[in-house]
């Protein structure tokens, strides 16, 4: 019985010590699921507690256009710039995981319920969206990238 009781905070301890008990806090490089190829960096903030993070740099190629809108965002993101656009909102810390966030694909205009956590001491950031359950989303992996 003891044993059981122990095992739970045996294995958040173990969590944290894998990732040294760091932060998203940072600029992190989204990549394309399909082509591969580096999209923008993500400069994640901390404030009261409360991640946020908006886009910093785009990396486009050369038929793309440099200073995208979100034509299919809707509110008060509709048309507005994608370059320094929030697309992380609302993540609060619960042990290892931040959850109860929202992301947005600027791409798309889709704005999904999400968790976020570390891997790969602190190099990888893990942004799972998803609709309803978290079952049924996807995760997508970002990259430290480091501040000059």
């Amino acid at each position: 019985m003891m044993v059981a009781m122990l095992l739970p905070s045996a294995i958040v301890m173990l969590a944290i010590a894998a990732t040294g008990g760091q932060s998203p806090v940072g600029v992190w490089k989204t990549i394309d699921d399909a082509s591969h190829k580096s999209r923008a960096l993500v400069r994640i903030e901390e404030h009261d507690g409360v991640l946020s993070g908006h886009i910093e740099r785009l990396f486009r190629d050369a038929d793309e256009d440099p200073n995208p809108v979100c034509v299919d965002c809707t509110g008060e993101r509709h048309n507005q710039p994608v370059l320094g656009m929030t697309i992380l909102w609302n993540f609060r810390r619960y042990g290892e995981v931040w959850k109860d966030g929202e992301v947005l694909d600027p791409e798309e205009g889709s704005v999904y319920s999400a968790n976020l956590h570390l891997r790969d001491n602190g190099t990888r950031l893990v942004v799972h969206g998803y609709i309803a359950l978290p079952l049924l989303g996807r995760s997508q992996i970002w990259e430290r990238v480091d501040e000059p």
